[in-house]
């Protein structure tokens, strides 16, 4: 997984180019009827029920766009909201507040649904040692605010990106000429470049399990499309050997069902590409 460092600096990034999406050479409406020195308030309005999620991340934005802006929290990241809840409330210049608003409500909507479908799926998984992980199927240029809304739901990440976790599907194996190649070569490849990478590899049947345990040195087997008898098989035969994923369109129906026959992950990646955002406002308020 990527290092923290690594994680607040794609933050950064994301804020950065999304302010200068927005806000391009000004943001005319504001400038042409507000005074640069108005002080303004707001408050953020639940209009939905769920997890939220953003709450840090709005702190961020807001202090990119204006570091003298104050921010009092009264829901944090993670708890469940109704409507008419408040969240927080912010105040500082009008215009500040007015440029960090779009972005502020588009970010927490989207990270306040994929946190509250998370924790449905982890409380589907209550009492069981299996637990929820996302996927790469992310939005392209917002995928750290993404992941990090499914660990605000009590899910774990997957792999960041390309780059920190071999991943060798199908189409690898296929292009490298079998499993067994594939793993060879990843292994020298990994040698040859000094990196320290788990390796987690796909298997279609369970014949393609047993060439991934012959390989050995596999840290998580993905069980990708297996049904719930070849998942109890694979389960079995692989032991402690490697960690178990299943994959491959498990909806909230079969779930469960996955986790019973005793696999460590279920990823899926409807966390974060079939959500609806939540109904979130930014309301102004009277300064009393």
């Amino acid at each position: 997984m990527i290092s923290e460092s690594q994680f607040q600096a794609e933050l950064q990034i994301i804020i950065k180019n999304a302010l200068r999406e927005d806000i391009g050479d000004g943001d005319h409406s504001s400038l042409a009827c507000i005074p640069p020195d108005v002080v303004g308030k707001a408050k953020l309005l639940v209009k939905d029920n769920g997890i939220i999620a953003g709450v840090e991340f709005a702190k961020m934005i807001f202090n990119e766009v204006d570091p003298e802006m104050v921010v009092e929290t009264l829901i944090a990241d993670g708890a469940q909201v109704k409507f008419g809840d408040v969240v927080f409330r912010v105040k500082g210049r009008s215009q500040s507040i007015l440029k960090a608003e779009r972005f502020v409500l588009n970010s927490m909507q989207r990270m306040s649904a994929i946190a509250t479908k998370t924790k449905h799926f982890v409380e589907l998984l209550e009492g069981t040692s299996t637990k929820i992980l996302d996927t790469r199927k992310t939005t392209p240029g917002i995928r750290a605010i993404e992941k990090w809304a499914v660990k605000i739901g009590g899910g774990e990440n997957h792999r960041f990106a390309l780059y920190d976790m071999v991943m060798l599907k199908d189409n690898h194996i296929d292009f490298a000429g079998g499993i067994g190649l594939a793993i060879a070569k990843t292994k020298r490849y990994l040698s040859e470049n000094n990196l320290n990478l788990k390796i987690i590899v796909e298997a279609r049947d369970l014949h393609e399990v047993s060439q991934i345990l012959e390989a050995g040195g596999v840290y998580r087997i993905l069980l990708d499309n297996f049904d719930y008898d070849m998942t109890r098989e694979a389960v079995k035969l692989i032991g402690n050997q490697s960690l178990t994923e299943s994959s491959g369109n498990i909806n909230e129906k079969m779930i469960r069902h996955y986790a019973e026959c005793g696999v460590n992950y279920i990823s899926s990646g409807a966390l974060t590409h079939s959500v609806y955002n939540m109904d979130l406002s930014l309301k102004a308020e009277s300064i009393g």
